[in-house]
C-alpha cells in the first residue's frame, strides 16, 4: 500500500507540475477556442491539459517499474506496456484535435485502433463468468469486439460529462477510487496477481486526476481537452478490462469448493464488465439520453448541445460549483455503493444506507425548487437565499431575486442560460459546431 501511495503522490506532482508550463504552452501554441454563444466560460481558456497528465502517466508507470514489490508487475504481465502503447496513441489524437479539431471519424478510428492495439499486446477481455454456468471463455473474435466496444464507450462517455469545471476529472477520480478499491481487494485479499495491473493502473489514473483538478476547478485556468479526456477514460476502461475480463473466478474455487460455487458466492464482485458500467453509471447514462435525444430531434449523435445532465442543474437554480459537486456525489454513491455491496451483499444495514443516501442526493438535487423557511435563530448557519431578512433586503433593492434564487427577468435567464463549456462541451468522436447565436445554440427540449 505504501508503494501504491508514493506512486500516487508521484503523479499527482508530476501533473500538477507541469500544468503551469503546458497552459502557457497552450496559449503559445494558440490552442485556446473563442468564446461561442454556447459556451460556459466567458474568458478564452487554454486546453491541451492532457499533455501534463500523459506525463504524469510515463512518471508513475517508470516508478512503479523501480519498486520492488511492484516491479513483479511488469516482469509477469505485459499490461502496463499495452496501456502506455494505447495511451500515447490516443492522446496524440487528443492533442493533433485540440488544436487542429481534426474530423470525427478519425477520432472514432484512433480509439478503435488504440483499444486494438492494447488487444495486440493482451489487454483482453478472456472470459466472462456467468452465475449458473461458470466461467465462459470467448473467442479471440468475441474478446477483441468486446474489449474494443467497451474502450470506445468509456472514452465518449467521459467525455460527454466533460462540460464544466473539474467536473470529468472529479468524476473519474471518484471511479478510480473505487476500482482501486476493488482491485486490491482482489489481488490482496485473494492473492490473485492476475489483478495487480488493475490496482496499479487505477492508483496512476487518480494521481493523473488529483494533479491536475487544482488548475481545473471552476474558475478553470486550463481545460484538460481531448488529450485529456480520452486519455483517462481509455485508463478507466483499462483497469476495468484487466481486473474483470482477465481475473479468473475459478482461481477462487479453493476458497468455495468449486468454479460455480466461487462464481456464486463473488457474483457481487465478479459479474465481468457489471464494474466498470457501475464507476461510469453518470456518464454512461448522460451519453445514452444524448444519443437518443438527438437521434429523435433529427441530428447528429454527436452534435454537441446543452442538454447534458450537467446542464440541467444549472438550468434548475444550481450554481456552477454545486452542479459538479452534486455529480461527484451521485458518482461516489454508485460507485462506492457497488463497492461495498460486493463486501457485504448479505447485510440490510448497507441496502438501508445506500437508499438513505440517495434520498438525500434528491434532496440536494430538488433544492432549488423550493425555498424553505428558515427559523430566524438559524438564518446564520444558512446561506443568503434562504435567511428572510436577506429576502427583504433584496426586495428593497429592486428585485434582486436573480442572484439568490428568484425570478429573474428575461434578458438575465438569456444572458445566464447555461450552456456547453468550450472545448469540454464537444464529444471525443464528433466535431464542434458552431453557433452564430445563442438562439441556435439553445436546447430542444
Amino acid at each position: 500500500m505504501r508503494e501504491y501511495l508514493l506512486i500516487l503522490c508521484i503523479t499527482a506532482a508530476v501533473t500538477y507540475l507541469l500544468t503551469g508550463p503546458v497552459r502557457k504552452f497552450a496559449i503559445v501554441a494558440g490552442a485556446m477556442p473563442e468564446i461561442r454563444a454556447r459556451d460556459v466560460h466567458r474568458e478564452p481558456t487554454p486546453r491541451l491539459g492532457g499533455i501534463a497528465m500523459f506525463f504524469g502517466l510515463c512518471a508513475g508507470l517508470l516508478v512503479a517499474d523501480h519498486l520492488p514489490n511492484l516491479r513483479g508487475v511488469f516482469e509477469n504481465s505485459n499490461e502496463p506496456r499495452a496501456l502506455l502503447s494505447g495511451a500515447a496513441l490516443i492522446w496524440l489524437i487528443g492533442v493533433l484535435d485540440d488544436k487542429f479539431e481534426i474530423d470525427a471519424l478519425i477520432k472514432l478510428g484512433g480509439q478503435m485502433i488504440a483499444a486494438g492495439v492494447m488487444v495486440m499486446q493482451g489487454l483482453t477481455i478472456l472470459w466472462i463468468p456467468v452465475p449458473g454456468v461458470g466461467t465462459v471463455s470467448l473467442t479471440q473474435w468475441q474478446g477483441t469486439l468486446l474489449t474494443v466496444a467497451l474502450v470506445v464507450i468509456t472514452i465518449n462517455a467521459v467525455n460527454f460529462v466533460d462540460g464544466l469545471d473539474g467536473l470529468a476529472a472529479g468524476m473519474v477520480c471518484i471511479a478510480s477510487a473505487a476500482s482501486f478499491m476493488y482491485a486490491y481487494r482482489i489481488w490482496y485479499g485473494y492473492g490473485i496477481e492476475a489483478a495487480a495491473p488493475a490496482t496499479l493502473f487505477a492508483a496512476i489514473l487518480m494521481g493523473m486526476c488529483l494533479g491536475f483538478l487544482p488548475h481545473n476547478m471552476h474558475p478553470a485556468r486550463i481545460f484538460m481537452g481531448d488529450s485529456g479526456s480520452m486519455l483517462i477514460g481509455l485508463i478507466l476502461a483499462a483497469g476495468a478490462i484487466s481486473v474483470t475480463g482477465q481475473v479468473d473466478p475459478a482461481a477462487m474455487k479453493l476458497n468455495f469448493g468449486g468454479t460455480r460455487d466461487a462464481t456464486h458466492a463473488m457474483l457481487p464482485v465478479f459479474i465481468p464488465l457489471l464494474m466498470p458500467l457501475t464507476i461510469i453509471a453518470i456518464p454512461f447514462a448522460d451519453l445514452v439520453l444524448a444519443i437518443v435525444r438527438r437521434t429523435w430531434n433529427g441530428k447528429s449523435p454527436f452534435a454537441a448541445d446543452r442538454g447534458h445532465l450537467h446542464h440541467r442543474l444549472l438550468e434548475i437554480g444550481h450554481s456552477h460549483s454545486r452542479a459538479v459537486l452534486i455529480m461527484y456525489f451521485w458518482s461516489a454513491l454508485i460507485a462506492f455503493g457497488t463497492v461495498a455491496y460486493s463486501v457485504h451483499s448479505t447485510s440490510v444495514w448497507m441496502l438501508l444506507l445506500i437508499v438513505a443516501l440517495s434520498a438525500v442526493g434528491l434532496v440536494l438535487l430538488l433544492l432549488p425548487r423550493f425555498t424553505p423557511r428558515t427559523p430566524r435563530w438559524a438564518e446564520a448557519f444558512v446561506p443568503p437565499r434562504y435567511r428572510r431578512s436577506g429576502a427583504a433586503e433584496q426586495g428593497a433593492h429592486g428585485g434582486a431575486e436573480g442572484v439568490h434564487g428568484g425570478a429573474e427577468t428575461p434578458v438575465d435567464q438569456e444572458e445566464k442560460t447555461p450552456v456547453a463549456a468550450g472545448v469540454n462541451g464537444a464529444t471525443a468522436i464528433g466535431a464542434r459546431s458552431r453557433f452564430q447565436d445563442r438562439r441556435e445554440a439553445g436546447s430542444s427540449r
